[in-house]
């Protein structure tokens, strides 16, 4: 199997992938403590840095980007600074925002992360403040999306939609841009984060174990019975080609074609942090697709892909020469 990857890592290069999903701007603001305070049993932070990063449906895009491939982005933002500074980052990874809204009734996401900076190899966290909305996007909105999308369509090699919870895939907009993809026979695909019931009809879907057992109502604890979940859910879903279930270091079960294959996690020893990781895995699972990988050859690749970034902290998009070295690491 090592072998036959290889030959499949140039593939994840040169396409093109249209991302539709909930983005935002995640920002790290690190302090050293100095003592504690007199107003509360807190301890008092002064500022070192500040650090911002593309985060929700913006890290698949920048995994994209990393493997040699482009991406454009689609999605919703707010008349702010904060949207101002997620396209100039989003900008400055390589990825082509013209694909986002601006919408003055609605806030740009954030998820602002306090860090104390604790002469560990790592800062720790101290509390994270979120600014967003949930409120599903309006018709308008919704158009806009879809007209976008049609427009760019014939130059991309598939669509991927990162389900982040954040208001913007809507049943209606799924649908819409399901029926574009059905007539121009482009690959779609999703992170459907749990909310199964929206994305239905598409090529691939992924989910991890928890959201898949909380969707069946059953415990999954076998091969078996992570087989006959991946089974109900393409065929209750009438996903197209492969449904996959994602199970950390136990790998991934994929159901194809009315049968199942489980593909095993590389070994990974140092896990720092497992942020990031599924976005890697739909990243790499849609190029490889899109480049004419088997399903179960696409999600095998993903898991490798995915072991890099556990042995990082906060998000991280590997390379084609790291996972390239990955995977000849276990030949």
């Amino acid at each position: 199997m090592p072998e036959q990857l290889l030959s499949e890592v140039a593939g994840l290069a040169g396409k093109t992938v249209l991302v539709i999903g909930d983005v935002m701007l995640d920002e790290y603001i690190t302090g050293k403590p100095t003592r504690m305070s007199r107003e509360a049993p807190v301890p008092v932070l002064e500022l070192e840095s500040k650090r911002y990063i593309a985060g929700g449906s913006a890290n698949p895009a920048a995994n994209i980007v990393s493997f040699g491939s482009r991406a454009v982005q689609v999605g919703v933002i707010g008349e702010d600074g904060a949207g101002t500074r997620l396209v100039q980052t989003l900008e400055d990874k390589g990825i082509d925002a013209s694909g986002l809204i601006r919408c003055a009734d609605r806030p740009t996401t954030v998820k602002t992360r306090i860090l104390a900076q604790m002469g560990l190899r790592f800062p720790q966290q101290v509390t994270r403040i979120d600014t967003l909305t949930r409120r599903a996007i309006d018709e308008e909105t919704e158009l806009q999306i879809v007209a976008f999308a049609e427009s760019r369509l014939e130059r991309v090699d598939a669509v991927l939609l990162s389900h982040y919870h954040g208001g913007l895939l809507t049943p209606e907009l799924v649908r819409r841009i399901r029926e574009l993809c059905r007539r121009s026979g482009i690959l779609i695909t999703a992170d459907v984060q749990g909310k199964f019931a929206s994305f239905g009809g598409l090529d691939l879907i992924k989910c991890n174990a928890d959201d898949a057992q909380r969707y069946l109502n059953r415990e999954l604890v076998s091969d078996d019975d992570f087989s006959r979940a991946a089974l109900e859910l393409a065929s209750s879903l009438g996903i197209e080609q492969a449904a996959v279930i994602t199970r950390g270091n136990r790998g991934a079960t994929v159901a194809c074609d009315g049968e199942t294959q489980h593909c095993p996690a590389p070994s990974v020893s140092d896990v720092f942090d497992t942020v990031g990781a599924g976005d890697t895995a739909i990243a790499t699972t849609t190029l490889a697709m899109a480049g004419g990988a088997a399903a179960a050859d696409a999600v095998q690749l993903a898991n490798y892909a995915s072991g890099i970034v556990v042995r990082h902290l906060g998000n991280y998009t590997p390379t084609l020469e790291e996972l390239t070295r990955s995977i000849r690491a276990a030949l």
